[in-house]
């Protein structure tokens, strides 16, 4: 018989405790713990899917990968994060916002692939609401199959009667299992229910998509070991007043985790955008002041960006500094070295910035575009038109080579930039591009005077 006993887990990170504590020991958290009935079941009662005899032992030389072939999904943003495609047997986590549109993302992927017999088990929604969306998208459901279910017992009874080749649960934070006595949501059911649904992906060799909800702090809700039991993490990001979402690459057991797809939110679902530097990018008809582009690489990608600036006189005597899509504290740093080392005096003075697009950008390659678009908006005078830049700005004011500056290069000449500022340290064994001017800089002060003197000039 079952034995009925409560533990208290942390809703950070997952670690059970006896009794209860104000800070947990694993991850540092403090008021964390929640009291929770567990139900320990009996082990001759776990669910099996294999033949009887269980899994063998294998040597790992006659072990043939060849036997695993990656399953496409039908769209090539979603292809290339993945490392090819989907592992048969893998589980993967797409994590994200309320709203961000995780569901219409896993929809449209089990819609795209008609000769894979899916299974998509919502515990959200009813199967109408999923048919009205799945006309919405356009997509061809002729194998997909709907079941609005939360009890994980009858959903993998479903799934193994159905010989589902494709599994979409939306969301794990909705299922409960028969095996333990807590409410769904609670910190032992996701885990539970999770180990459960790898256990039958690994058995049968059924891939998973499986969504997971965001808390406020914006990790995943439920235990932090829930990551840890997925093969893949794929984290859904994007503002909701723009149309633009990344799907990043956070953890991922069987190709790069240095991806990142960029898609459109349009009227009838998600649609890829292969080349995001001709959308991100305003294309003005006059010069403007503050704004600068910055050659980024995100993952293998390499992208040019939009960083617009504002710099006026503080009203109130403590001047702002706000920043969206951009770290704050780097901007203080940024606004730091200007005033000590290139002699403008903005302690007085409002700054605002922004990365257009509605993309938060961590590259340190684009210090010395914010550099630019914040003095361009200080002296108002506008960058010049087809200039973009890619360099680290360090504490001294020395203008820091970056890594694959080829690529930004590359990426700036395709869309016809005329000139780019790099780290003079970069010169080493760069190549010389036919269509664009390499402008090299030492310090900032170099970078000043070769963008804004030829305005002054003029």
């Amino acid at each position: 018989m079952a034995k009925v006993q409560k533990a208290f887990f942390c809703q950070s990170c997952g670690y059970e405790s006896a009794r209860w504590l104000g800070k947990c020991p694993s991850c540092g958290e403090w008021n964390t713990f929640v009291e929770e009935v567990v139900t320990k079941g009996d082990d001759k009662h776990a669910l099996s899917f294999l033949s009887p005899g269980g899994a063998k032992p294998l040597l790992i030389d006659n072990i043939d990968i060849e036997q695993l072939p990656r399953i496409a999904m039908g769209s090539g943003e979603v292809d290339r994060i993945l490392g090819g495609g989907l592992v048969p047997g893998s589980m993967v986590l797409i994590g994200g916002e309320p709203g961000i549109g995780k569901s219409t993302l896993a929809l449209q992927l089990a819609l795209k692939n008609p000769s894979l017999k899916t299974l998509y088990v919502s515990g959200e929604e009813s199967a109408q609401q999923i048919k009205l969306r799945a006309d919405r998208l356009g997509g061809q459901g002729s194998n997909c199959y709907i079941l609005s279910e939360t009890l994980l017992e009858n959903i993998l009874t479903h799934a193994q009667e159905l010989k589902a080749e494709l599994m979409v649960i939306d969301s794990i934070q909705t299922l409960a299992s028969k095996r333990i006595e807590s409410s769904p949501g609670s910190i032992s059911q996701v885990r539970d229910c999770a180990a459960m649904l790898l256990k039958f992906a690994k058995e049968t060799g059924t891939p998973m998509l499986i969504i997971g909800h965001i808390t406020k702090d914006g990790s995943i809700a439920g235990p932090k070991v829930l990551e840890h039991i997925v093969d893949v993490v794929l984290q859904f990001e994007g503002d909701n007043h723009h149309i633009y979402r990344i799907l990043r690459s956070v953890k991922n057991r069987f190709g790069s985790t240095a991806e990142l797809g960029i898609f459109e939110m349009m009227g009838t679902g998600l649609r890829e955008v292969s080349n995001p530097s001709e959308i991100l990018i305003t294309h003005h008809a006059e010069q403007l002041s503050g704004i600068a582009v910055a050659a980024s690489i995100d993952g293998i990608r390499p992208f040019l960006i939009e960083i617009q600036s504002l710099v006026s006189t503080a009203v109130y005597g403590t001047p702002q500094r706000s920043t969206t899509g951009f770290d704050i504290r780097r901007l203080n740093m940024l606004l730091a070295v200007l005033e000590k080392r290139a002699g403008f005096r903005l302690a007085t003075k409002d700054v605002f910035l922004n990365i257009a697009g509605g993309l938060k950008v961590n590259d340190p390659a684009i210090d010395l575009a914010v550099a630019a678009a914040v003095l361009s908006s200080n002296l108002d005078l506008p960058v010049p038109a087809k200039c973009c830049f890619a360099a680290e700005l360090g504490l001294s004011g020395e203008v820091r080579p970056v890594n694959r500056v080829d690529q930004r290069i590359s990426e700036a000449e395709k869309l016809g930039f005329e000139k780019i500022f790099v780290s003079k340290y970069n010169q080493k064994g760069l190549r010389t591009p036919k269509n664009i001017e390499l402008v090299f800089a030492g310090r900032i002060e170099d970078m000043l005077q070769k963008l804004f003197k030829p305005s002054n000039n003029g």
